[in-house]
């Protein structure tokens, strides 16, 4: 007899089967997270830096600051659209 989790489990597995990942798919997505992570690495350190030229200015840091949530979530948008190309190409 099953549990209600083993039953809610089939459920799922049939409304949304489960997608098995290859290695070299893997690799991909290892890649493509490395590189955006970097990219957004980078987008801090120059923006905290100009953040930092303008020290005491409120309205322009605020401005800087808009500008690197901005830059990060836009590269984190593209960084999963890339993942989800490699993933939808088995």
């Amino acid at each position: 007899m099953k549990s209600a989790y083993e039953l809610a489990m089939n459920r799922l597995e049939k409304s949304s089967p489960v997608t098995t990942v290859t290695e070299k798919q893997k690799k991909a997505l290892a890649e493509i997270d490395s590189e955006f992570a970097a990219r957004i690495a980078e987008q801090r350190i120059f923006l905290d830096g100009e953040i930092s030229k303008v020290a005491g200015d409120e309205p322009a840091i605020m401005n800087l600051q808009r500008q690197l949530a901005s830059e990060i979530s836009s590269l984190e948008e593209k960084r999963e659209s890339r993942k989800e190309k490699v993933r939808s190409s088995a």
